[in-house]
């Protein structure tokens, strides 16, 4: 099997991946079905952009439908950004300044309805053949790029910002499943890192054999990414949480200071009023506690209650938290008439509702798995 073959199936097997991944998608009955959508979006729009490598040579009779493909790639970064968005926040819905992401596109085709969509056949060769010369078409080219780093430097910016949030503000996010999130994101700019290359060896090789090696890596690195975002798909279908969109992170919600607050008598009162709540009343066995529920308890306004862990305890309320369902764990550990309930039992009996969670937690406060713990408490 030669070189072309072998690229030609790999197409084959992605382009079938991902379209039967948007089928599943869309199909999916989940409440935050956005997301679904926008992702489904995405993965079509690439799918149509990898049938460039099922192609062999240019295709003349159908000239205007392979032009408007190349359009096709000023929608994908915008679309996974918004994917991005609906999957980090659990508020974000589509809005009409939206469709302020599809200018480039429509920019874009409105240039070529002007040079090819509507010419005769002989003139759009033409313009084929002599485009990349054109002044315009440098210009699109070099808008998708930066368009491509904009929002793919937005997109980690989103990532960053809502685990922030979620660390102040919630406690027992999956972080498997964000990391996942994350993992498609420097995925996804690896996939475009190729393309770059490919570009930059077509420009000081041309079209040799050192650029059909890298179309080839760019085929099978789609093919990869295919098979990554369906085992995503199906190993996480309730895929990541989300924050409140207008949960801002404590260092912008309050002055920034160069040094640690000063704990005044009256924080002190505060601290040790808290710290006593949480022993008796123990409301972080709730599992969905959040620091909304928290505040309405002990009856401190939430900006206030945020400052008072995260600035003036040093503690994310998501470790704040954790660390009484730590030793309430530990307890129940260390009690030998409760040595018969499993770990499985003792994480959701002190509020965690994640397994991987719970041992990545106990292990960061104890230096111990739970399990090792219980044989050995001292």
């Amino acid at each position: 099997m030669d070189r072309s073959h072998f690229l030609e199936i790999t197409a084959y097997i992605g382009v079938f991946i991902v379209l039967f991944l948007v089928f599943f998608l869309l199909t999916l009955k989940r409440k935050q079905r956005l997301s679904n959508w926008l992702l489904a979006f995405f993965l079509f729009v690439s799918a149509v952009d990898a049938c460039k490598f099922l192609m062999h040579g240019f295709p003349v009779n159908f000239i205007n439908l392979e032009v408007f493909r190349w359009s096709i790639v000023y929608l994908v970064p915008a679309s996974f950004y918004l994917y991005v968005l609906s999957v980090c926040f659990s508020n974000f819905r589509l809005k009409p300044k939206h469709v302020l992401h599809a200018i480039p596109f429509a920019a874009f085709n409105l240039y070529l309805m002007a040079e090819i969509y509507f010419e005769d056949s002989v003139m759009k060769l033409h313009f084929i053949k002599t485009m990349n010369q054109a002044p315009i078409m440098q210009f699109f080219y070099f808008l998708f790029e930066f368009l491509f780093q904009a929002y793919f430097i937005a997109s980690l910016l989103v990532i960053k910002k809502s685990k922030t949030v979620y660390f102040e503000n919630y406690t027992n996010p999956n972080i498997s499943v964000f990391n996942s999130l994350y993992k498609i994101t420097i995925l996804y700019y690896t996939l475009h890192f190729i393309v770059l290359l490919r570009w930059l060896i077509t420009l000081i090789f041309g079209l040799g054999e050192a650029r059909q090696w890298i179309v080839t890596l760019d085929g099978v690195a789609f093919l990869f990414c295919t098979c990554w975002y369906l085992y995503v798909a199906l190993n996480n279908p309730e895929f990541f949480r989300g924050v409140n969109s207008h949960l801002q992170p404590i260092t912008e919600s309050v002055t920034k200071q160069k040094s640690l607050p000063i704990i005044d008598d009256k924080k002190n009162k505060q601290i040790e009023f808290l710290k006593k709540f949480m022993i008796e009343k123990e409301p972080y066995l709730d599992s969905s506690l959040t620091i909304q529920d928290l505040s309405e308890q002990v009856k401190i306004p939430v900006k206030d209650l945020s400052t008072l862990i995260n600035l003036y305890m040093d503690k994310h309320f998501f470790d704040f938290v954790n660390e009484y369902r730590i030793e309430k764990a530990k307890e129940i550990l260390k009690d030998s008439p409760q040595r018969e309930p499993t770990i499985l039992e003792i994480l959701y009996q002190v509020g965690f509702n994640s397994k991987s969670s719970f041992s990545s937690s106990f292990k960061k406060h104890t230096g111990k798995t739970p399990t090792d713990f219980r044989k050995n408490p001292n």
